[in-house]
């Protein structure tokens, strides 16, 4: 039987998140489905309000907010969105490579719905960046990020059918590569802007 996931289960995602694990636990999603069903709209969010809210005033860091020419917003969200994307797509083929040792399902079909309901939570709390201030956004996606990691640790015991212990062993291995990532691409960053590459905001 094959139960796929799309934006009209997004209220069940945000509310019922058990009742679908438990779906897919009996199912084996196709991943062309979940992608263009459900991923792909998601990751769509985050950049679009980014653009939105940025050309409309401007990132707040401190006193003055900072100002970007529509060219640097339009290549800040196109990269926002390519950066989400090659971390979906890594985290998914991570997980379907780690299953083996940890007595998991491999579907990568599983991996994609997995990841997708687990990054829904965020995907829906960007609507904040309408209002680019960074202490409130800070403020409302800390506590969303907190819910997205009990999602994961609740969610892939179940969606890839392997016991308590090794889905927690799991899910730690797959956060730790999500930290080790995400330093990277803030290090990769960091010198890109250095070297003129992005928006000059005085690094």
């Amino acid at each position: 039987m094959s139960k796929s996931v799309s934006v009209f289960d997004l209220g069940n995602i945000l509310l019922q998140p058990n009742r679908i694990f438990e779906q897919l636990a009996r199912s084996e999603p196709e991943p062309t489905r979940v992608f263009f069903g459900l991923t792909l709209w998601l990751m769509l969010l985050p950049p679009l309000f980014t653009f939105i809210g940025t050309s409309n005033s401007g990132w707040l860091l401190g006193v003055e907010p900072l100002i970007l020419s529509p060219e640097a917003v339009a290549a800040i969200s196109l990269g926002y969105f390519a950066m989400l994307m090659i971390g979906f797509f890594s985290t998914a083929i991570i997980s379907s490579w780690m299953a083996k040792t940890y007595g998991a399902a491999a579907s990568i079909g599983s991996s994609f719905a997995l990841i997708s309901i687990v990054g829904a939570p965020l995907a829906i709390g960007s609507i904040v960046h309408l209002y680019p201030h960074a202490f409130i956004n800070v403020l409302v996606l800390v506590p969303v990020l907190i819910w997205t990691i009990y999602l994961l640790y609740r969610g892939l015991p179940i969606v890839l059918r392997t016991g308590p212990g090794r889905g927690m062993l799991m899910a730690s291995a797959l956060v730790g590569y999500l930290l080790v990532a995400w330093v990277c691409l803030l290090g990769i960053t960091v010198v890109l802007w250095r070297m003129g590459i992005g928006p000059n905001i005085g690094i």
